[in-house]
C-alpha cells in the first residue's frame, strides 16, 4: 500500500503541501512581497513552463486515435464538467445557511475543474483500464478547462464581491495554459524525447511550482487574517463533503458505465477520469479568476482536500480493482 501510495504522489508531496501552508502561517513576509522576482511572479513564470512541458509530452497521434470511443469520452466530460457542478449547485443552500459564501465558492471551483491527468492515469494503469482513452480524456479535460471552468465561475464571480470578467479571464488563460500547451505539441517530435525520458523531474518542477502558489496563496490570506471566521468543525465538514462528492460522483458514473454496456477496460477509465479533479489547474486558475488575493488560499482548500481524499480513495479502489482481476485469471 505504502508503494502504491507513493506512486499516486500521495505521501511527500501532500505533506509538502501541508507544511506550505504552516510556512505561510508562521511567516507570511516574503509570500505577499511584490516585484518583478517576487515569489507570486515567479510561480506565474513556473505555470506556463508547466503547461508547455505537458504539451511537450503529448503525442498528436495517440490523441487522434483516441477519438473514436465517443461514448467514453462523451460519459467523462459530462460527469467532469456537468454532472459535478449541479451536485456543488444542490447543497448551496447549506453553506449559505452557515454563512461561509467562500467555502462554498470553493467547493464549487472544485466541481468546476478539469480532470486531473497523471494520478487518472496511474489509476488506470494499476485498475487495468483502458489506458490510452485514460491519457486522451485527462489530456483533453485539461484543454477544455481553460474555457469551461471560468464560464461556470462566471455566473457566480460576476454577482460577488469578487471583480470578474470573463472574457479577459479566457485570455489570460489561452495565454498562460493554452499556447504553451500548444507549442510544447508542435515541439512533441523534436523534443518531445527529451521530456518522456526526464518524466520524473518535470514531475518534481510541477510539484515545486504548485507549492510555491500554495504558499504565495496562503500567505496572503493569513496576513489578512481571512481564516478568523472558519473553525476546525467548518474544516472537518468540508473534508466530509469533498470525499461524500467523490463517492456520489464515483457510484454515478459506474452505474452510468454499466447502463452503456462498456466493457471492463472502459468502466475503469471512466470511473477514473470521471470523478478526479485536478489541483495543477485548480492552483493555475485561481491565479487568473480571483483577482483579490486574500480570498485565495480559502478557495484553495476545498480542492486541497479533494485532491489529498481522492488519491486515498482512488489508490485504495485501483488495488481492490488489481486484486479482483488477478483472481479472475487465476481462475480461468
Amino acid at each position: 500500500m505504502g508503494a502504491l501510495a507513493r506512486r499516486a504522489g500521495l505521501d511527500g508531496f501532500l505533506l509538502a503541501l501541508i507544511g506550505m501552508i504552516l510556512l505561510a502561517y508562521l511567516w507570511p513576509a516574503p509570500g505577499i512581497q511584490e516585484g518583478p522576482f517576487s515569489l507570486s511572479r515567479i510561480a506565474n513564470y513556473g505555470v506556463t513552463l508547466i503547461f508547455f512541458l505537458y504539451g511537450l509530452r503529448l503525442n498528436l497521434e495517440k490523441l487522434r486515435a483516441g477519438l473514436s470511443n465517443w461514448r467514453l469520452h462523451m460519459l467523462v466530460h459530462v460527469t467532469t464538467f456537468l454532472v459535478f457542478p449541479l451536485l456543488v449547485l444542490a447543497v448551496r443552500e447549506v453553506f449559505a445557511a452557515g454563512n461561509q459564501p467562500l467555502l462554498w465558492l470553493g467547493a464549487f471551483y472544485v466541481a468546476a475543474l478539469p480532470s486531473t491527468v497523471s494520478s487518472s492515469v496511474v489509476m488506470v494503469s494499476i485498475a487495468g483500464g483502458n489506458l490510452p482513452a485514460a491519457i486522451f480524456n485527462a489530456s483533453i479535460s485539461s484543454l477544455i478547462g481553460v474555457f469551461i471552468t471560468p464560464l461556470w465561475m462566471g455566473l457566480f464571480l460576476s454577482t460577488s464581491s469578487l471583480e470578474f470578467d470573463l472574457w479577459p479571464v479566457i485570455g489570460k488563460l489561452t495565454l498562460q495554459v493554452l499556447l504553451p500547451v500548444v507549442l510544447g505539441l508542435v515541439l512533441n517530435k523534436r523534443i518531445g524525447g527529451f521530456a518522456d525520458r526526464n518524466r520524473k523531474y518535470i514531475r518534481y518542477f510541477d510539484q515545486s511550482v504548485i507549492l510555491l502558489i500554495v504558499y504565495t496563496s496562503f500567505c496572503e490570506s493569513f496576513a489578512r487574517n481571512m481564516f478568523a471566521g472558519y473553525s476546525a468543525g467548518d474544516i472537518i465538514g468540508l473534508s466530509g463533503l469533498m470525499l461524500a462528492l467523490f463517492f456520489l460522483v464515483y457510484g454515478i458514473t459506474y452505474v452510468a458505465g454499466n447502463w452503456m454496456g462498456f466493457n471492463r477496460e472502459d468502466r475503469i477509465t471512466a470511473l477514473f477520469c470521471g470523478s478526479k479533479k485536478s489541483l495543477v489547474q485548480g492552483s493555475v486558475m485561481s491565479k487568473v479568476l480571483f483577482p483579490d488575493a486574500t480570498v485565495v488560499g480559502i478557495v484553495l482548500l476545498p480542492i486541497m482536500l479533494y485532491h489529498a481524499l481522492q488519491l486515498i480513495a482512488a489508490s485504495v479502489i485501483a488495488q481492490a480493482m488489481a486484486r479482483r482481476a488477478g483472481r479472475a485469471v487465476v481462475g480461468e
